[in-house]
């Protein structure tokens, strides 16, 4: 699997549950996540911007997608809802590692670049790092519907969290090329 095909595996509707673990408090949350994953075309105008925001070319973008949540966490009356789009940008050199370009839909519209590796396992990790946090995140299929994730979070005032979630897609299939793809691959 490469990385279009992996967020193309990706695209639907899913439905998420989280459980996250915050050392310092010695506490854990549940929370719940209607999750929408839909694929972007690289000359998609939002693609576009985010390239030239981050002074990338767009035609070095493979694949980008649109991320939009809404959900609860346990304890927690908020609603917690937002988006944002991604896009990759392979090394041109070693195409299952690159950047991963990503605007957040909040207020301020912050521009944040991670990386990006796809193993051997067909497991995605991304990682993000500024002055103020750093992230790791692990995503893989368990199956075309079933799909995993596990991140770690520490901020620089040293807080962290540690956090397990699945994620069931409940609509939005993928392509069945992509869906054959990762059946074959989890045999």
């Amino acid at each position: 699997m490469n990385i279009e095909e992996f967020f193309q595996l990706s695209a639907g509707k899913w439905f998420s549950h989280r459980t996250s673990h915050h050392p310092t408090f010695k506490q854990s949350k549940d929370g719940k996540s209607d999750i929408i994953i839909e694929t972007l075309a690289t000359d998609d105008p939002q693609v576009v911007k985010l390239c030239q925001q981050h002074q990338i070319s767009p035609s070095d973008a493979s694949c980008a997608a649109r991320v939009t949540w809404n959900g609860t966490m346990e304890w927690d009356a908020t609603k917690h809802s937002g988006s944002t789009v991604l896009v990759s940008v392979p090394d041109a050199d070693h195409p299952d590692v690159g950047k991963l370009l990503q605007e957040t839909g909040n207020s301020k519209k912050t521009l944040i670049i991670g990386h990006y590796k796809l193993g051997q396992d067909e497991a995605l990790t991304l990682t993000t790092e500024d002055e103020t946090m750093w992230s790791e995140e692990r995503l893989w299929f368990a199956s075309p519907n079933l799909r995993m994730r596990v991140s770690v979070l520490k901020q620089a005032d040293g807080l962290s969290m540690a956090s397990f979630s699945t994620e069931i897609r409940m609509g939005g299939s993928p392509a069945a090329t992509t869906a054959q793809t990762a059946n074959s691959a989890s045999s």
